[in-house]
């Protein structure tokens, strides 16, 4: 702002001296205050837009094997909690869970939607579907219609499929730090961490290093919250760079024990 002030007040004084000084000074400081105004507002607009696609395409997943169980309204639910809504956005978030679970739901028409509002940013892009795979493999299974309807959304994103897979990859891994080392062999946990990353096991280590870095600085939190994420949405952000970061730990290690 003062930047803004000092410019207007610069262009001012050329033309009237002190007088114009202030006058210029003052028509710097409305004109920034208006351009801040509207940059909250579009970013306001596109969080509110971001949670009511969410919820609505979240709705059409778990209506994916025809008929949405009260385990999955619990999801649904918690998710409530774990995004922090307050009360208006709780009912938004029901109203458009709802509408996305009803029979003449479109579902390429609301993914249209949430590419213009978000002006097809890809880090928004992707952590719209980061939220629909987290939301149908909450019950730690992801059925085959649900991953079919994930491709189908993956594909009207501009996203690549192996997106999908990456994303089921990184749960996984993430789900198995927590449960501990023995519920999957090593084997598998390496080659999910593997497709997580979406490198290869022929990749070079300054490679997988490179994509690493690249994924952690596009998955930023802060960097999300600046392109319109919803703070509510934070913690999901914060928990993809655990996920990014377990799966690179667990390639290094693997790669440090065989070498």
């Amino acid at each position: 702002m003062l930047f803004a002030i000092i410019i207007g007040g610069l262009i001012g004084y050329a033309f009237g001296k002190f007088t114009g000084f202030l006058i210029g000074a003052a028509i710097g400081a409305f004109l920034f205050n208006r351009a801040k105004a509207r940059l909250i507002g579009k970013l306001q607009n596109i969080q509110s837009g971001f949670l009511e696609s969410v919820f609505a395409v979240m709705g059409a997943l778990c209506k994916a094997d025809g008929v949405v169980t009260r385990d999955e309204i619990q999801m649904a639910e918690s998710m409530f909690a774990r995004f922090r809504l307050n009360h208006k956005q709780r009912e938004a978030a029901k109203q458009a869970f709802n509408r996305g679970k009803a029979e003449d739901f479109d579902l390429d028409a609301e993914l249209d939607r949430f590419m213009r509002f978000s002006a097809r940013q890809p880090a928004l892009l992707q952590m719209f579907l980061q939220v629909q795979v987290s939301a149908v493999a909450a019950d730690g299974v992801v059925h085959p219609k649900e991953h079919q309807m994930l491709l189908r959304i993956a594909r009207r994103l501009g996203l690549p499929e192996s997106q999908v897979d990456q994303l089921e990859a990184m749960l996984r891994g993430a789900h198995a730090g927590q449960a501990g080392a023995g519920q999957r062999s090593t084997s598998d946990q390496l080659d999910d961490a593997y497709k997580a990353l979406g490198v290869s096991p022929s990749s070079s280590d300054e490679e997988i290093k490179k994509i690493y870095r690249k994924l952690m600085s596009e998955n930023h939190p802060d960097k999300l919250a600046g392109k319109g994420l919803p703070e509510s949405m934070r913690e999901m952000a914060e928990e993809r760079t655990r996920e990014i970061s377990h799966a690179y730990d667990v390639i290094k290690d693997a790669r440090k024990r065989a070498g």
